[in-house]
């Protein structure tokens, strides 16, 4: 009862918190994308010494949060413009470019002159991290940030091509939405999945890697999913078509789930049941936010593809 309660303070005061930055967007999300890369990354660099690999903790960060700024790059770019005037800055795969180079040239510099141990098992747990934190967590702030930015289909949604404030309210306003949304989405499919498995689970999903979860729980938190972001587009998001909406959902209740097995599946590699301590009753960064994580990049492409391709 201890942990439940610990779960649930911890929720009360997080939950509004992290809902109010995502409406918010812009650096104020980028912050918490921060935060969220900076204590997983060095939770999963304490998880990857635990299996004799070293990681420059240094080198990861900057590398990591120099990819985040990727998804932001048009509106750091619009704003340095409009402060300084017409100064030369690189677009968004130039500076993913130069970021992934230089990150992979000084790994292994690195090892080079200081590395300990294995040198072949540092550099993947260093791109393991820069990677799959950094460039999927990026991917967070890139759905975000598709409402903000100067290249949204802006005439096609409005049908004018110069709109004004109010619609790009409404834009900004829908972007915020959608954050939640997908947020909200991915909490409602574990939920679902934790007491659909509680109540009616027999068969074992993953034994080796969570020996816990069931499928009949993985059915509930897909049905779950779906549900909370057809719910979404029906009460927010106008902007969606009934098909969007559900294959979204679906996106979730799969990717989001198989997230959480890959996250379960690096903590019984090093031996811990959790990332960290630092959420009383939740664990650590990683282990709240690795359904995120894994499925912002598929929702990413899909948004930017497909919904407003």
């Amino acid at each position: 009862m201890n942990a439940v309660a610990q779960r649930i303070t911890v929720a009360v005061f997080a939950i509004p918190a992290i809902l109010l930055l995502a409406y918010v967007g812009g650096y104020a999300w980028m912050g918490f994308c921060v935060l969220v890369y900076v204590l997983s990354a060095i939770e999963l660099r304490k998880m990857a010494a635990a299996k004799g690999a070293y990681v420059n903790l240094t080198l990861t960060l900057i590398g990591g949060i120099a990819l985040l700024e990727v998804f932001m790059n048009e509106r750091i770019r619009n704003d340095l413009v409009a402060a300084f005037g017409g100064i030369p800055f690189p677009v968004e795969w130039q500076v993913l470019t130069w970021i992934t180079v230089l990150y992979a040239m000084a790994v292994p510099l690195w090892e080079l002159f200081y590395g300990k141990g294995s040198a072949l098992a540092n550099i993947g747990a260093s791109f393991v991290i820069f990677l799959y934190l950094g460039l999927f967590l990026g991917a967070t702030l890139g759905i975000r940030e598709i409402f903000s930015i100067g290249e949204f289909p802006i005439a096609r949604i409005f049908e004018t091509a110069a709109p004004g404030a109010q619609q790009l309210g409404t834009l900004d306003h829908w972007g915020g939405m959608t954050m939640i949304t997908i947020l909200a989405t991915i909490w409602i499919c574990d939920t679902a999945a934790y007491f659909g498995g509680m109540a009616l689970g027999r068969h074992k999903l993953f034994p080796r890697v969570s020996p816990n979860k069931t499928w009949e729980g993985a059915i509930f938190g897909f049905a779950g999913a779906v549900g909370a972001f057809y719910l979404g587009k029906v009460l927010f998001l106008e902007y969606l078509t009934v098909e969007h909406a559900l294959i979204c959902g679906a996106i979730i209740g799969v990717f989001g789930q198989i997230g959480d097995l890959i996250e379960s599946l690096l903590k019984r590699d090093a031996e811990v049941k959790d990332s960290s301590s630092i959420l009383p009753g939740h664990g650590g960064f990683f282990d709240r936010f690795d359904s995120l994580i894994f499925v912002s990049p598929i929702l990413f492409l899909y948004f930017d593809f497909i919904v407003f391709g």
